[in-house]
This record gives structure tokens, C-alpha cells and sequence, in this order.
């Protein structure tokens, strides 16, 4: 099923005011409008890079390379980012490499903390972390960042964010109460919260590093009930895991562990070219 621009009143605006400055509502923006006319084509393939895994320069390099291997979106965000500076040279690296290569793919932002927002990125996943046990990451982390957002002026696209398994990074860090593969039913109800709160965009993640991915219940289950931009991550280091989350629903698949591994532009492009036949 393809994404639409869902509507709601967070997106809808008065024809006969003008809010002033300040106090827009959160439209829907370029990168995100992007994003879902692009999805309705095909699934894409997102490069998620750990500004803690690479220096600028590599990751710069790295974002390239996976670009001309098929990548449609780089994120750029981690579970244990802690250095502002590393996240602003980075990002910056990035961009300035993109626009070399004239390539229209956006630089978006994948925080998993405060430290995570930069203003040289086209715009941030403002996600909320909906299975964690501490309300720091379901809605702490999200007000004491929300400042450094609206300075910054970038994009901000509303996500909710479910992790299952409890044996990564982000996992622990978010301290969640994990949803258990064998229980779609609980990814839904967590699912149909996001989209009454008006969150456009979900992610289900199985952690960066997972031996497991999202399993295909869950993603088909979610995408009965879910009409925005659906996410998936963890575990995709296969055309075969790739396809499989297309065919059941996933609009992006985030590629994140094996961008560490030399040559994986050969891997990655299998992926890609898995994508092209699901819509």
C-alpha cells in the first residue's frame, strides 16, 4: 500500500487566518512530501550512519558510495552519540559530499538523544520511543530538544519509533519494554497510537546489529492499520530480508551495520535493486 499524506488536524490550517510567526502548525514539508511521493514508485533503501563508526571523511565517503550503490535517504544518528561537535562535522561532511555529486537525496537526521539534533541536516525523524518504560524517552528527551529544533529551523518530521528484542544497543539505552516477535497484535495497538497522535512517519526497529529483523507478521499486521510512512530496520543485510519486509509493507528499509563492512556497495546494491518491483 502506498503512503499518502495522511489528514488530520495537525496538518490543517485555517483558509480565512494567518497564524503568526511562530506558530504555524506542523505541515507536512519538502523532505517529507519527498519521501512519500518517492515511496509511492517503489520501497527505498535509507544508509543510516553512526557519526560514533565513522569520521566525517568516511562517513562522507561512505554515504557516496551507498548513494551510487541505490540509497534513496542517508540518516544520520545513533543510540550512544554523545559528542555535538562529531554530529555537526559529520552531517556537514555529508551534505557537502552529496551536493558534489548533485544527488537529490536528503540528509535527515535518526536522533536517539537530545545530542542529537544538528542544523546542517534537511530535517529530523522527531521521534518519540513508544514502547520504552521511561517517559524520559517517550517525551523527556523530545521537550528539552524541541528548542534546538525550532533554532535550528530544519525540517521536523513527526515519528513513532517501537523496538523489539532486547538484546541491542538502543534497546538498552531506551530502555524498552520489548514487543516480542510472536505478538503482532501488540505492534498494531502501539501503532494505531501513533497514528491518532498524529505521527506520520513509524519506525519498527529490531536494533542495529540484530540477527533478527521485524518479522514479517509484524510489518504486514502494522501496515493494515497504518497509512503513513512505514519504516524498517535492524537486520537487513540481505536482498532476500529486504524484499521480504517490502512485500509485506515497509515504504524504507534502513541499511545500518553493513555499511561497515569493505565492499559492501555489492551487498547493498542487491538490496536496492530487490526494492524495484513492489508497487
Amino acid at each position: 500500500m502506498p503512503p499518502s499524506a495522511p489528514t488530520s488536524t495537525s496538518t490543517t490550517r485555517s483558509s480565512t487566518t494567518t497564524p503568526e510567526p511562530g506558530r504555524e502548525l506542523i505541515a507536512i514539508g519538502p523532505v517529507e512530501t519527498h519521501l512519500i511521493q518517492r515511496t509511492k514508485k517503489d520501497p527505498i533503501c535509507a544508509a543510516l550512519l553512526d557519526p560514533e563508526n565513522f569520521s566525517p571523511r568516511q562517513a562522507a565517503e561512505v554515504a557516496s558510495n551507498a548513494i551510487k550503490a541505490g540509497a534513496s535517504l542517508v540518516l544520520i544518528g545513533g543510540s550512544t552519540l554523545a559528542n555535538q561537535g562529531r554530529l555537526d562535522a559529520v552531517v556537514k561532511a555529508v551534505r557537502n559530499h552529496v551536493a558534489r555529486d548533485k544527488s537529490q537525496v536528503p540528509v535527515v537526521l535518526f536522533p536517539g538523544n537530545i545530542t542529537g539534533v544538528s542544523r546542517y541536516a534537511d530535517a529530523i525523524l522527531f521521534s518519540s520511543l513508544l514502547n520504552s518504560t521511561n517517559p524520559y524517552f517517550i517525551i523527556g528527551a523530545q521537550a528539552l530538544g524541541s528548542t534546538e529544533v525550532f533554532k535550528a529551523g530544519i525540517e521536523s518530521i513527526p515519528m513513532g519509533y517501537l523496538i523489539f528484542g532486547n538484546n541491542t544497543a538502543a534497546s538498552f539505552i531506551g530502555q524498552v519494554n520489548s514487543l516480542p516477535p510472536s505478538k503482532p497484535e501488540l505492534a498494531v495497538i502501539y501503532s494505531l497510537a501513533a497514528k491518532y497522535l498524529g505521527m506520520r512517519t513509524l519506525y519498527l526497529e529490531a536494533g542495529s546489529g540484530s540477527g533478527e529483523p521485524v518479522s514479517p507478521q509484524t510489518i504486514r499486521a502494522v501496515r493494515k492499520v497504518y497509512d503513513g510512512l512505514l519504516i524498517v530496520g535492524g537486520g537487513i543485510t540481505t536482498a532476500r530480508a529486504a524484499e521480504s519486509a517490502a512485500e509485506n509493507g515497509a515504504d524504507i528499509l534502513v541499511i545500518g551495520n553493513l555499511l561497515q563492512s569493505p565492499g559492501f556497495e555489492g551487498p547493498l546494491r542487491e538490496i536496492t535493486k530487490s526494492l524495484r518491483k513492489h508497487r
